[in-house]
Protein backbone atom coordinates (compact mmCIF):
# COMPACT_ATOMS: atom_id res chain seq x y z
CA UNK A 1 0.00 0.00 0.00
CA UNK A 2 2.85 2.37 0.73
CA UNK A 3 4.83 1.40 -2.59
CA UNK A 4 1.28 2.60 -4.75
CA UNK A 5 1.08 5.73 -2.28
CA UNK A 6 4.39 6.72 -3.02
CA UNK A 7 4.05 5.98 -7.34
CA UNK A 8 1.26 7.33 -7.10
CA UNK A 9 2.84 11.29 -5.34
CA UNK A 10 5.74 10.78 -7.56
CA UNK A 11 3.59 10.85 -10.75
CA UNK A 12 1.74 13.96 -9.43
CA UNK A 13 4.89 15.61 -8.42
CA UNK A 14 5.89 14.98 -12.26
CA UNK A 15 3.20 15.80 -13.73
CA UNK A 16 3.05 19.15 -11.99
CA UNK A 17 6.31 19.91 -12.92
CA UNK A 18 5.50 19.58 -16.58
CA UNK A 19 2.69 21.46 -16.92
CA UNK A 20 3.88 24.63 -14.94
CA UNK A 21 4.38 27.81 -16.51
CA UNK A 22 8.05 29.99 -16.05
CA UNK A 23 7.19 32.65 -13.60
CA UNK A 24 7.51 35.50 -16.74
CA UNK A 25 4.90 33.69 -18.85
CA UNK A 26 2.22 36.48 -20.08
CA UNK A 27 0.10 35.89 -17.19
CA UNK A 28 2.66 37.34 -15.31
CA UNK A 29 4.28 39.93 -17.37
CA UNK A 30 3.43 42.15 -20.34
CA UNK A 31 6.69 42.40 -22.09
CA UNK A 32 9.64 40.14 -22.93
CA UNK A 33 11.10 41.42 -19.98
CA UNK A 34 11.76 38.07 -18.39
CA UNK A 35 13.33 36.23 -20.93
CA UNK A 36 16.08 39.25 -21.69
CA UNK A 37 16.94 39.37 -18.52
CA UNK A 38 17.18 35.80 -18.29
CA UNK A 39 19.76 36.21 -21.26
CA UNK A 40 21.50 39.62 -19.67
CA UNK A 41 22.37 37.18 -16.41
CA UNK A 42 23.21 34.42 -17.65
CA UNK A 43 20.33 32.16 -17.60
CA UNK A 44 19.54 29.20 -19.85
CA UNK A 45 15.58 28.96 -20.07
CA UNK A 46 15.37 25.47 -19.25
CA UNK A 47 17.39 26.41 -15.79
CA UNK A 48 14.33 28.65 -14.74
CA UNK A 49 12.97 27.35 -11.85
CA UNK A 50 9.10 26.32 -12.82
CA UNK A 51 7.32 25.87 -9.50
CA UNK A 52 7.85 25.47 -6.13
CA UNK A 53 11.28 25.48 -3.91
CA UNK A 54 13.21 23.27 -6.19
CA UNK A 55 16.77 23.77 -4.91
CA UNK A 56 18.96 24.01 -2.16
CA UNK A 57 19.93 27.19 -0.40
CA UNK A 58 23.47 27.04 -0.86
CA UNK A 59 22.45 26.94 -4.60
CA UNK A 60 20.52 29.97 -4.32
CA UNK A 61 23.11 32.18 -2.46
CA UNK A 62 25.98 31.38 -4.89
CA UNK A 63 23.43 32.15 -8.09
CA UNK A 64 22.11 35.64 -6.02
CA UNK A 65 26.21 36.38 -5.52
CA UNK A 66 27.04 36.49 -8.97
CA UNK A 67 27.84 40.06 -10.39
CA UNK A 68 25.03 41.60 -12.00
CA UNK A 69 25.54 42.52 -15.73
CA UNK A 70 26.45 46.42 -16.52
CA UNK A 71 23.23 46.42 -18.73
CA UNK A 72 21.08 46.34 -15.65
CA UNK A 73 22.87 48.90 -13.44
CA UNK A 74 21.60 52.62 -13.39
CA UNK A 75 23.10 56.13 -12.08
CA UNK A 76 21.37 58.26 -9.27
CA UNK A 77 22.47 61.46 -11.05
CA UNK A 78 21.38 63.65 -8.27
CA UNK A 79 24.11 62.32 -6.09
CA UNK A 80 28.14 63.46 -6.21
CA UNK A 81 29.47 61.65 -7.33
CA UNK A 82 27.19 59.74 -9.96
CA UNK A 83 26.41 56.53 -7.67
CA UNK A 84 25.54 53.04 -9.30
CA UNK A 85 22.40 50.95 -7.76
CA UNK A 86 19.91 48.25 -9.26
CA UNK A 87 16.52 49.28 -9.14
CA UNK A 88 14.19 47.43 -6.82
CA UNK A 89 11.94 45.75 -9.71
CA UNK A 90 15.42 44.48 -11.07
CA UNK A 91 16.15 42.95 -8.29
CA UNK A 92 12.55 41.81 -7.45
CA UNK A 93 12.96 39.64 -10.88
CA UNK A 94 16.15 38.70 -9.93
CA UNK A 95 14.71 37.12 -6.46
CA UNK A 96 11.96 35.53 -8.52
CA UNK A 97 14.28 34.01 -10.98
CA UNK A 98 16.58 32.50 -8.32
CA UNK A 99 14.82 32.19 -5.28
CA UNK A 100 11.19 31.73 -6.55
CA UNK A 101 9.58 31.29 -2.85
CA UNK A 102 11.22 34.04 -1.40
CA UNK A 103 9.19 36.98 0.80
CA UNK A 104 9.79 39.96 2.33
CA UNK A 105 8.37 42.10 4.40
CA UNK A 106 8.14 45.52 6.13
CA UNK A 107 9.39 44.84 10.14
CA UNK A 108 9.22 48.45 11.05
CA UNK A 109 8.77 51.93 10.25
CA UNK A 110 10.66 54.84 12.51
CA UNK A 111 10.21 58.77 12.11
CA UNK A 112 13.06 60.29 13.49
CA UNK A 113 12.52 62.63 17.04
CA UNK A 114 12.62 65.70 15.16
CA UNK A 115 10.56 64.80 12.01
CA UNK A 116 13.05 65.17 9.27
CA UNK A 117 13.78 61.57 8.41
CA UNK A 118 11.90 58.10 8.29
CA UNK A 119 13.37 54.75 8.74
CA UNK A 120 12.21 51.09 7.39
CA UNK A 121 13.80 47.72 8.49
CA UNK A 122 13.25 45.29 5.58
CA UNK A 123 13.27 41.52 5.78
CA UNK A 124 14.02 38.78 3.47
CA UNK A 125 13.18 35.12 3.86
CA UNK A 126 14.75 32.81 1.10
CA UNK A 127 13.26 28.92 1.20
CA UNK A 128 15.28 26.38 -0.09
CA UNK A 129 14.72 23.39 -0.17
CA UNK A 130 17.19 22.44 3.19
CA UNK A 131 16.77 25.74 4.68
CA UNK A 132 15.32 29.30 4.88
CA UNK A 133 17.54 32.14 6.01
CA UNK A 134 16.40 35.53 6.30
CA UNK A 135 18.73 38.85 6.16
CA UNK A 136 16.65 42.11 7.87
CA UNK A 137 18.40 45.85 6.44
CA UNK A 138 17.58 49.99 7.32
CA UNK A 139 16.70 52.06 4.79
CA UNK A 140 16.42 55.80 5.42
CA UNK A 141 15.32 59.00 3.58
CA UNK A 142 14.45 62.55 4.02
CA UNK A 143 10.78 63.39 4.58
CA UNK A 144 11.07 66.34 1.75
CA UNK A 145 12.37 63.28 -0.65
CA UNK A 146 8.57 62.69 -2.03
CA UNK A 147 7.32 59.61 -0.21
CA UNK A 148 9.83 58.79 2.07
CA UNK A 149 8.41 55.92 3.47
CA UNK A 150 8.61 54.44 0.23
CA UNK A 151 12.36 56.01 -0.53
CA UNK A 152 13.55 54.14 2.54
CA UNK A 153 11.85 50.92 1.98
CA UNK A 154 13.33 50.82 -1.31
CA UNK A 155 17.10 51.62 -0.02
CA UNK A 156 15.83 48.87 2.47
CA UNK A 157 15.36 46.49 0.27
CA UNK A 158 18.16 46.67 -2.00
CA UNK A 159 20.54 46.50 1.18
CA UNK A 160 18.91 43.43 2.16
CA UNK A 161 19.36 41.99 -1.38
CA UNK A 162 23.42 42.60 -0.77
CA UNK A 163 23.46 40.79 2.42
CA UNK A 164 22.47 38.02 0.30
CA UNK A 165 25.01 39.06 -2.27
CA UNK A 166 22.97 40.39 -4.51
CA UNK A 167 24.66 43.58 -5.82
CA UNK A 168 27.02 43.52 -3.12
CA UNK A 169 29.54 44.26 -5.42
CA UNK A 170 28.35 47.65 -6.04
CA UNK A 171 28.88 48.37 -2.40
CA UNK A 172 32.76 47.69 -2.69
CA UNK A 173 33.82 49.40 -6.15
CA UNK A 174 36.27 52.09 -6.23
CA UNK A 175 35.55 55.60 -6.76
Amino acid sequence: MAATARSWLGFQLARRRLSAKPYYSARYSTSSYGPKLHREIGVEDEEVPSSGISRPLSHILKDLSKKVPQSLIRLHAESSPPAKYIPWHTLNRILNLHAPEWSGEVRSITYSTDGKSVSVVYRITLYGTDAEIFREATGTAYVDEGDPVQEAETKAFGRACARFGLGLHLFHQDS
